[in-house]
């Protein structure tokens, strides 16, 4: 049956009898889609992709082909790093923001947002949290405070259109701390509302371990010691850290991986 399947659409595109309506042609884009994918047209890949980039469908199709589609429009990559001593101050202070906007069609990054933040609290970075993360006094020093980098992030969204009701998108994190303890702790310290959108996520260990069957203890460097990726510059760089964790989503969509959020609704 795939056999004839796979036979009856080469043959439909081969003759240009495939003058699909302008209102059909997402529906058969996914169906090709799904086929390749699940390798019903198995020998005719080739042919197809020819024929679909002659019907219009272009190089869309070739990147769309290697995976199912996601249920996102949009992943939003956050991976915060915050102020940090041994043993740890209280409170903690977000001093990196960067977030990755993941197209959910292609997995590829489409833009990217990146600030530093000035610590209030505990102004002066201690030495333990500068060799952890990378960041130096002076990459915070006379930076935004974190209700300025909230209200850039805001304008940001807005700008990507990523506010717009009808585009879904979801922001990603390796474990639940930056969203769930961290982001609304210092908001609830400082007296600032959390908006909504920081309020569902996928967290990326979850993620993995659902799709390879084993938890990353060790986080990214597990996930990436287990889809064979090489570690994308330092860790406990926040903009790092989301370039990794971009890299690892992206293998497991080409794996067939569909991404859905664990958080609960808060």
């Amino acid at each position: 049956v795939s056999d004839a399947s796979g036979c009856s659409m080469v043959a439909l595109l081969h003759t240009g009898a495939a003058k699909f309506p302008r209102n059909l042609l997402p529906r058969v884009r996914q169906a090709v889609c799904s086929l390749l994918a699940a390798g019903v047209l198995k020998g005719y890949g080739s042919i197809v992709s020819r024929k679909l980039a002659s019907h219009g469908f272009g190089a869309s199709m070739a990147a769309m082909s290697s995976f199912p589609p996601q249920r996102y429009h949009y992943f939003l990559v956050l991976d915060f790093e915050a102020t940090c001593d041994k043993p740890q101050i209280h409170p903690q202070e977000i001093i990196e923001f960067p977030i990755l906007k993941l197209n959910g069609r292609t997995m590829e990054i489409e833009s990217t947002f990146h600030m530093y933040v000035q610590p209030v609290v505990h102004p002066q970075l201690t030495p333990f949290c500068t060799e952890l993360t990378g960041i130096i006094q002076g990459m915070v020093d006379g930076q935004p405070s974190l209700q300025q980098v909230l209200e850039r992030v805001d304008e940001w969204m807005a700008k990507e259109g990523l506010l717009d009701p009808s585009v879904k998108s979801i922001f990603v994190t390796c474990g639940d701390w930056d969203l769930k303890v961290m982001l609304p702790g210092q908001c609830q310290y400082l007296g600032l509302p959390v908006a909504d959108y920081f309020k569902q996520w996928i967290n990326l260990k979850k993620a993995y371990s659902f799709a390879m069957g084993s938890w990353p203890k060790n986080g990214l460097l597990d996930m990436n010691k287990g889809l064979n990726l090489q570690h994308i510059g330092r860790p406990h760089s926040g903009i790092d850290d989301c370039k990794n964790i971009a890299n690892i989503m992206k293998t497991l969509a080409h794996r067939g991986f569909i991404f859905k959020q664990t958080s609960k609704p808060f």
